[in-house]
């Protein structure tokens, strides 16, 4: 239902893109060929009536074209613009929420074992009221004490980035 990259094209520097941070990692919400479902309803809908030897009555394939067009159209808009990730060397942001990456402290390591870890019960980040279906979340410590979950379809890559981008600023913590 979503297609992913890396990044939306190439990464440019700060300098050479007009004051613009580099984007390190991004995710679009939803690709807009799920659309041509309501194109394909309407062709079945008119093979549906040619089989049956009724021939083709246009409302019916019409209605369904249209329909089925509009509706997707609403949900993958809807989908970009919720469910889409882009990190850059200032900011995460994940749909509608900007978090300024200066104030991540530290990146959780991936839940493994039985037991819960307690940032999977941290608010995620963006406007939704949970992780994404099909994404996975990431544990993020954030200034005064606060824990968030970041989250991405390609977490691995999400993870690795921001990773980096913390230890730039922040040297890793001990092991104990």
């Amino acid at each position: 239902m979503t297609e992913s990259s890396e990044s939306p094209g190439p990464t440019e520097s700060s300098e050479l893109s007009g004051g613009r941070p580099e984007v390190l990692f991004y995710e679009q919400g939803a690709s807009w060929l799920w659309v041509l479902a309501g194109p394909a309803a309407g062709i079945a809908m008119a093979m549906i009536q040619l089989t049956a030897g009724y021939g083709i009555q246009w409302v019916v394939p019409g209605l369904f074209f249209v329909l089925v067009t509009l509706f997707l159209s609403i949900q993958v808009k809807a989908a970009r613009i919720h469910t889409s990730v882009e990190l850059t060397t200032e900011t995460l942001r994940h749909g509608t929420e900007v978090l300024r990456t200066d104030e991540i402290v530290r990146i959780y390591p991936e839940a493994s074992g039985a037991e819960t870890p307690k940032w999977q019960y941290a608010r995620a980040l963006g406007e939704l009221t949970g992780v994404p279906r099909g994404r996975t979340g990431i544990g993020l410590r954030l200034t005064n004490g606060r824990t968030a979950q970041a989250w991405a379809r390609k977490h691995q890559k999400l993870r690795a980035e921001l990773t980096n981008l913390v230890e730039e600023r922040i040297p890793p913590e001990p092991a104990s």
